[in-house]
C-alpha cells in the first residue's frame, strides 16, 4: 500500500527518527497502523505522475511501478531521490491525523533533484541569489 504524503519531517539525528502523518479516515490507515515497517520514498522531479497516482484513494497504485520489498516487505520504489526504510516505533493521535514515528534502519540517496509540492502545485528548488 502507498500514499502521497506532504508531512514528512526529521525528528532526531541520534538516533535517526522521522515522522509523517495520515488522516484518521484514510483507507490505508489500518495497513499502516499494523505495519512493522514503512518506507519514505522521496520522489524524483520526473515522478510527478506517481505522486498524483498515490494521492488518489483508489486504483492500482503499484501497477507498472518498479519496486522491490524493503525491510518488513515495505515497498522501495525505483528511481527515487532518497528512501528511508523505517521500523515503526510509535503512533500518536494529533487532531484528525495519526502521527507515525519511525526509526531509520536503512537509507539511500542519489543526489538528484527531488519533486517538491508547495502552494497547491509542483515545483523545483531554486537557491536564493540565483
Amino acid at each position: 500500500y502507498g500514499v502521497t504524503c506532504n508531512s514528512f519531517a526529521s525528528v532526531s539525528l541520534n538516533p535517526p527518527l522521522v515522522l509523517w502523518s495520515l488522516g484518521m479516515f484514510s483507507q490505508g490507515l489500518p495497513i499502516f497502523q499494523n505495519a512493522s515497517h514503512f518506507v519514505v520514498n522521496v520522489l524524483d522531479i520526473s515522478q510527478q505522475e506517481l505522486a498524483l497516482r498515490f494521492a488518489k484513494s483508489s486504483g492500482e497504485k503499484f501497477a507498472g511501478v518498479e519496486w522491490k520489498p524493503g525491510l518488513g516487505n515495505a515497498p522501495v520504489i525505483a528511481g527515487c531521490v532518497a528512501q528511508f526504510q523505517c521500523r515503526a516505533v510509535n503512533r500518536y493521535y494529533g487532531g484528525d491525523h495519526i502521527i507515525f514515528l519511525g526509526a531509520v534502519e536503512a537509507y539511500s540517496y542519489n543526489g538528484q533533484e527531488p519533486l517538491l509540492f508547495a502552494r497547491s502545485g509542483f515545483g523545483k528548488f531554486i537557491p536564493s541569489g540565483k
